[in-house]
């Protein structure tokens, strides 16, 4: 029996896969532009703090939802479209051990090497303590953060995106009021600073993964998962990992290239790195969209791939990716036209609002193909096919990296400098993605020749 997505129209199942996620994440776009203002309260001090930490949650979360949890997504879309029930319920187990193995990596790292980056990155004196205390307690519930990505992923994945993003919206809710009192405090209490925004972050997430297990073992997958008694199998851990560790792999590239130009905006100072800080937040808060898109994409695409249909899966690729172009462009137009009042809503210091317009007017313009890339990546996940994806995040690199570096070092073009290179790095990513899918669009690998099947059963 073939899965009703193979036949559903792309428009509307786009709407019921990438719709409630798509929506949790302008929720969460509000839900940063708080934090900042939180962090904002807090003085230059804690900003900058922040800016350091970032490049490090941006790439922890970036692969518990992305890298890695676009692969469990994509996995068990793949299982289902091909009508591989067993390996659907044997994946949900597989999933929760990878997830908790890469949570214990990042905890450790972060408590060991952390401080160490920071400082590497330019952070000194208050911002590099507040950064180092902030990031030891964060990092803590790393597990947490994890294994709800995962589950996330796995609903997502069995093309139930309504009840995450619905969980998801109320968790946004609650930690905007829990994380405005423990940060900022109320009355004569003067709250816990950023550690305040850590153990909201924690306590929310907690609550998430409750009821996403719940909502599991309810049978929102449309059977009901099972720890005792599944047998651990290495081929499931590799239909996950082999889309896992090439995505993950692109998602550490864009994250060493946002470290790499933190560390050459800190040699600018405190105040460009603030103004960098809450500049780069608009770029955070954007790829929420493309991911929203992007996981209703990972499901079609990878369902249609699991069925050999690879004409629909091109074509659902393509939807998802303009629709993100048109959205995320407009955005990025709309806030560069306006820098100015974007940035005085987070600091009045004047320097770090120059540093914050200057970033915002070179950089945001090219969202738009920042935008499509990443959208056609978690297409790429669905299909199993992440070379290109790949490629592109070196290109980012490449040029981003070497371009800031030939911008300060050779060219002496100071700050603005830097932001054309990562403008230009967008550009390329984006570029290279979408233009290697409409020049060589996905096709079913090619079977072995009758002679050389038979010869192998010889």
């Amino acid at each position: 029996m073939s899965h009703p997505l193979l036949t559903a129209p792309i428009g509307r199942s786009l709407l019921r896969l990438a719709g409630p996620t798509t929506a949790l994440m302008v929720v969460q776009i509000f839900v940063a532009a708080i934090d900042i203002y939180y962090i904002g309260r807090l003085g230059t001090d804690a900003l900058a703090a922040i800016a350091l930490v970032v490049p490090f949650q941006a790439l922890m979360l970036n692969l518990a939802n992305g890298g890695m949890g676009g692969a469990v997504a994509s996995a068990l879309a793949r299982a289902l479209g091909a009508g591989r029930l067993d390996d659907a319920r044997g994946l949900v187990l597989h999933a929760l051990i990878l997830a908790t193995a890469f949570a214990l990596g990042f905890t450790a790292l972060a408590w060991t090497v952390g401080p160490w980056l920071f400082g590497l990155m330019g952070g000194a004196g208050s911002a590099l303590q507040r950064a180092a205390s902030y990031s030891h307690v964060w990092f803590s519930g790393a597990v947490l953060s994890w294994v709800s990505a995962f589950l996330g992923a796995l609903l997502r994945g069995g093309g139930d995106a309504a009840t995450p993003g619905r969980y998801g919206l109320v968790a946004s809710l609650i930690y905007v009021l829990l994380a405005g009192f423990l940060a900022l405090g109320v009355g004569p209490w003067p709250g816990l600073g950023l550690i305040g925004l850590a153990i909201a972050s924690i306590v929310v997430t907690g609550a998430m993964v409750f009821v996403l297990a719940r909502a599991l073992w309810c049978g929102r997958l449309g059977f009901t998962p099972a720890i005792a008694g599944v047998r651990l199998q290495r081929r499931l851990f590799v239909e996950i990992l082999r889309v896992g560790v090439l995505g993950s792999f692109t998602t550490l590239l864009a994250n060493v290239t946002a470290m790499v130009m933190t560390g050459l905006v800190g040699r600018f100072g405190v105040a460009a790195l603030a103004g960098y800080g809450i500049g780069v937040r608009l770029e955070y808060m954007v790829a929420p969209i493309a991911f929203g898109i992007g996981t209703g994409l990972t499901t079609l695409v990878g369902v249609a791939a699991g069925a050999g249909a690879w004409r629909r899966a091109v074509k659902v690729a393509w939807v998802g990716g303009l629709v993100s172009f048109a959205t995320i462009g407009l955005i990025g137009w709309a806030v560069a036209l306006a820098a100015e009042s974007w940035s005085l809503l987070f600091t009045a210091d004047v320097a770090v609002v120059a540093a914050s317009v200057s970033y915002i007017t070179h950089v945001a313009p090219f969202y738009c193909l920042f935008g499509l890339g990443l959208t056609l990546y978690f297409a790429g996940q669905g299909a199993g096919r992440m070379a290109v994806p790949t490629m592109g995040s070196v290109a980012r690199m490449a040029v981003t990296t070497f371009g800031g570096w030939f911008a300060v070092d050779k060219m002496g073009l100071g700050l603005e400098g830097v932001f054309v290179a990562i403008a230009m790095g967008m550009a390329a990513y984006g570029c290279l993605i979408a233009g290697s899918l409409l020049i060589m669009p996905w096709r079913a690998k090619p079977l072995p020749q009758a002679g050389e099947r038979t010869h192998a059963k010889d």
